[in-house]
């Protein structure tokens, strides 16, 4: 597969337009760059980065709820496009297990749902436990799944807490093992802050960086 060229306008053309919630613009262009053999991984960086303006210009007031629902549909439906190409590319070897859900309160999926395809995608075992997950139902699947990793999702700013609860849960477990386990928190809009008050190891914005924060966790390649 070629890989796409960085300076392309139509990367930049891209993230405007999922940023201004152009959605037959979008799935337009996203289908003529997979025709062209752009790498999907790139795509979806760029769609994320239109996202995160969509965030940005929803905390302006730019853009109403329907604004983030109208984005996170687009993005869904470039994931459907891109998604058999990455499966027939880029079947990975890794052999890690991650332990995924989305906290107890929070519904919200598409995030959780990317990371958890492309990580599949990447070769990891991925048991995802769905949406509005309990932090005891966390506690007992880390015990009985013993993950490599476990990622708490979660898009809303009401989320934190039940991370926070879950990630307590774990860390006074009486499990030594699953104390230890790396902690990851996803969610459009965490930052360093969030992760250190619910005690996450790491925190990330978007699904390739989830998944590449996952390789080197794996590798032992990153520290808290």
């Amino acid at each position: 597969m070629n890989e796409s060229n960085v300076h392309d306008p139509s990367r930049l053309t891209l993230i405007a337009y999922v940023a201004d919630l152009k959605e037959d613009e979008v799935l337009s262009l996203v289908k003529a760059r997979v025709t062209a053999g752009n790498d999907p991984l790139a795509i979806i960086e760029d769609c994320q980065e239109g996202l995160r303006q969509v965030g940005e210009r929803y905390e302006r007031q730019q853009y109403y709820l329907s604004g983030l629902i109208m984005a996170g549909e687009i993005f869904r439906e470039v994931m459907e496009i891109v998604q058999p190409v990455i499966e027939e590319n880029f079947t990975g070897n890794e052999t890690g297990t991650i332990l995924l859900g989305t906290v107890r309160g929070d519904i919200h999926d598409i995030g959780k749902n990317n990371l958890s395809m492309l990580l599949t995608c990447y070769g990891f075992s991925v048991y995802d436990l769905g949406v509005d997950v309990p932090p005891s139902e966390f506690l007992l699947q880390a015990i009985q799944v013993r993950p490599n990793i476990i990622g708490l999702s979660g898009l809303l700013t009401s989320s934190y807490d039940a991370m926070k609860e879950t990630i307590d849960m774990i860390r006074i477990s009486g499990d030594k093992a699953v104390r230890q386990i790396p902690i990851v928190i996803g969610g459009n809009q965490l930052n360093e802050q969030v992760c250190r008050y619910v005690g996450a190891d790491y925190w990330v914005n978007d699904a390739m960086t989830g998944v590449r924060l996952c390789q080197d966790l794996l590798n032992g390649r990153s520290q808290p």
